[in-house]
């Protein structure tokens, strides 16, 4: 068997791309190119549905199969693609707004499905593309142009709503993280059943630096938990700081005072099928907690394009009808002479 060799240029069409200049999505392709560069699975395996938004043009800049579907639609359409030819890589590539607004209820029943599929999520909390309302993820009391004064409502939080949906991936990166998001890609294909990546991605025309408090270099490392399985929960830029769970919560602590060492430090486990402290990773944020980024949760599950396909063949073994010949004359059939008179058949 040869051993395919793709470089990134590979899988580069040869469209012009066109985001504006300085838009996080750029670095986002990169990554998701050398992550598909480097899996050894042949060009021709891979399909890219889209919705609509920014994100959404992403099939056109790819040298894959892709499906430029219509909004908040991808992910059904993109279950439907796996169903039909399972040995597919399915990825999905969708927007905060496109994905939990008119896209919710396919979101979530994607997820609850757990259909071998990866779905990426461009959150930069604001609609892009028809030019800078309100998207679901928008915080509480932004100013946008359909909300002059603030915004009243409460946002949803995605990884919320995957471990809502009985999810059994999440993970979480920022735009300009090349390296760790091309990691985490490659668990997420790696995880059998839905995959879903929340990339903290810059508008830079409508909620320009949106996520700086989490990105400037300045103060990231004090910002930024990069979790990894197996590892203590350790950051900071003296990698001095670390969680413990203390009284049913997380907690920051310094390693070094009150008698805290390293052994007190949480460790990461993404396999542990109770969501609680994943739930309680997602839920960190700023100034009080750092954002967890990396993979939060992976946890194995029925598959269900794998279920689907064990079905139909257990069902295949026990059929009396076995071609479309057998149906038609099956049940009550009549036969019609050449004088024009019918004849009952049971």
């Amino acid at each position: 068997m040869t051993e395919l060799k793709y470089t990134v240029k590979d899988f580069k069409s040869e469209n012009e791309v066109r985001w504006c200049a300085g838009c996080g999505d750029f670095a986002i392709l990169n990554a998701v190119q050398r992550t598909m560069a480097g899996l050894g699975i042949p060009r021709e395996k891979f399909a890219v549905v889209s919705g609509i938004g920014c994100s959404s043009r992403f099939p056109y800049y790819m040298e894959t199969f892709g499906f430029h579907t219509i909004h908040g639609r991808a992910a059904a359409i993109a279950s439907g693609v796996k169903a039909a030819n399972p040995e597919l890589s399915v990825w999905v590539i969708t927007g905060d707004g496109d994905a939990m607004a008119i896209g919710g209820n396919h979101f979530i029943h994607l997820i609850r499905r757990n259909i071998d599929i990866n779905l990426i999520i461009f959150n930069n909390k604001i609609y892009g593309l028809t030019k800078g309302q309100y998207s679901p993820t928008t915080d509480r009391g932004i100013s946008t142009k359909t909300s002059p004064f603030g915004t009243v409502e409460d946002p949803f939080v995605p990884g919320q709503l995957v471990i809502g949906s009985r999810g059994t991936f999440f993970a979480r990166s920022v735009d300009g993280n090349m390296k760790l998001s091309q990691s985490i890609f490659e668990e997420s294909v790696k995880h059998k059943g839905t995959s879903v990546v929340e990339v903290l991605q810059n508008c830079v025309i409508f909620n320009n630096g949106i996520h700086a408090a989490i990105t400037d270099p300045a103060h990231r490392a004090d910002r930024q938990l990069i979790l990894e399985h197996g590892k203590p929960m350790i950051f900071g830029a003296e990698n001095n700081k670390g969680l413990v769970f203390e009284k049913g919560k997380l907690k920051v602590v310094i390693i070094g005072e009150n008698s805290v060492t390293e052994d007190d430090i949480l460790v990461h486990d993404a396999t542990e099928q109770d969501p609680t402290l994943h739930m309680a990773l997602i839920n960190m944020q700023l100034p009080d907690m750092p954002v967890a980024l990396g993979v939060i949760r992976s946890v194995p599950a029925f598959v269900y394009d794998v279920e689907m396909e064990a079905q139909i063949k257990e069902v295949q073994k026990k059929r009396k009808i076995t071609c479309v010949d057998e149906l038609l004359n099956s049940g009550n059939t009549w036969e019609v002479n050449e004088n024009g008179n019918g004849n009952a058949n049971t």
